[in-house]
């Protein structure tokens, strides 16, 4: 499994009250939530001015707190607004949608987001969430009572499907809210999706369960926790899952093999563990570069099982699905409307031929993350990817959005 846990620390928060508010913060109290009506929102902002400071500094000389606890400025109450981040506290007081600019490196060289960068900014706006509801204790996504039973955040599983990437200098929307998952996991949930048109970009899905930081045993939730989180949990799903689909375990006899794979220090988080979307980028580079070129990741799947360290050595495997045309786009592709299996069909019939349709049907290919011992190889993380055909500009333009 990969880990996620690194230490923040509580901080000094202060509001300013009265007419003489910053006229910044005064034009937060009231906001337009899109497709809402304009409301009145209560804000509890967390002023930035030099009273601050100077409590801060009296602080900071009786030892109360650290200048690292002050500049990270983590609320310890509910906040509705982050207008550094462009957060809002929405669905009913529990979601929250973020709105971020596509950056230039934040891009390839189509001028479309990368994997990469999506799996960044959901990392992201899943810390941002945390951090508004006034949970977050010194830990990694860690509330007050996680760090009191030594307990961290776990990704079990992630899965993510992509409709279309975002381009160099769109404007998206990031939506993010949690749920049950089990008795003792958490589910967290992100739609991405074009603030200009609405359309739904990305969607993806990932459990999470605790683990002892000090044991690194998978622990059950304590009630103070659950206390905590629960208030907060929707009945709402991004990716409608039955049965959660099983990755097999792939051997040395994988087509594709890259072995002695080094972590370097940037790949490193803050707990000197490889970073979850290292693991990723491992996985794609065993697939080849002719394919990269021609195909488009439309979905993936993360089954973790393991972390992995800086001493680590790893090996990336990689198979392609031989069922993976008829599996992928007529079995486990459930956007493919019956129509469309019926031409598909129809395709191959009337001469066409099998590989004639390829360019209709996702190919998928299965991942292996291991690490390298001498006698033994030990499991860090399985993946499932399916891949679509490059669409060209022009047909990228012409292109219906749906909302």
């Amino acid at each position: 499994m990969a880990t996620f846990s690194y230490t923040i620390p509580l901080p000094i928060r202060c509001s300013t009250t009265g007419n003489k508010q910053d006229p910044k913060k005064q034009n937060l109290n009231k906001i337009k939530i899109t497709g809402t009506p304009t409301r009145s929102v209560k804000v509890d902002t967390l002023s930035q001015t030099a009273g601050v400071a100077k409590t801060s500094a009296a602080s900071v000389e009786n030892g109360h707190i650290s200048k690292e606890q002050i500049r990270q400025n983590i609320p310890t109450k509910k906040q509705f607004v982050d207008y550094h981040r462009q957060g809002l506290i929405v669905e009913g007081g529990v979601g929250y949608r973020q709105t971020v600019v596509i950056r230039s490196y934040e891009v390839g060289a189509d001028k479309t987001a990368t994997l990469e960068s999506i799996l960044n900014l959901l990392q992201e706006t899943a810390l941002n969430h945390v951090w508004m509801s006034g949970l977050l204790s010194n830990g990694f996504g860690a509330t007050h009572g996680m760090m009191k039973n030594n307990l961290i955040w776990v990704v079990s599983r992630m899965q993510v499907l992509v409709d279309q990437y975002p381009i160099w200098g769109e404007i998206v929307e990031i939506e993010t809210w949690v749920g049950a998952s089990g008795k003792n996991g958490m589910r967290r949930d992100w739609l991405i999706r074009s603030q200009a048109t609405g359309h739904v970009f990305a969607r993806a899905t990932s459990t999470w369960v605790m683990m002892n930081e000090k044991t690194r045993r998978l622990s059950k939730m304590p009630e103070e926790v659950r206390a905590e989180i629960s208030p907060w949990f929707i009945e709402k799903q991004a990716i409608q899952e039955d049965v959660p689909e099983k990755i097999s375990k792939l051997d040395s006899n994988a087509k594709y093999v890259n072995s002695n794979l080094k972590p370097k220090r940037s790949d490193l988080d803050m707990n000197q563990h490889v970073n979850n979307v290292k693991y990723v980028r491992w996985m794609l580079e065993t697939i080849p570069d002719q394919f990269l070129e021609s195909h488009q990741l439309s979905g993936i799947i993360l089954e973790y099982r393991r972390e992995c360290g800086s001493s680590n050595i790893v090996q990336s495997l990689c198979e392609p699905d031989e069922d993976g045309i008829l599996n992928s786009g007529l079995k486990q592709n459930n956007d493919m409307s019956p129509l469309n299996r019926f031409s598909l069909a129809s395709e191959i019939m009337e001469g066409n031929g099998l590989l004639g349709s390829l360019d209709k049907v996702p190919l998928r290919y299965t991942h292996l993350l291991q690490t390298q011992g001498d006698t033994q190889n030990e499991e860090i993380v399985r993946g499932k990817t399916t891949w679509k055909k490059r669409q060209s500009n022009i047909e990228l333009s012409n292109m219906p959005f749906s909302i």
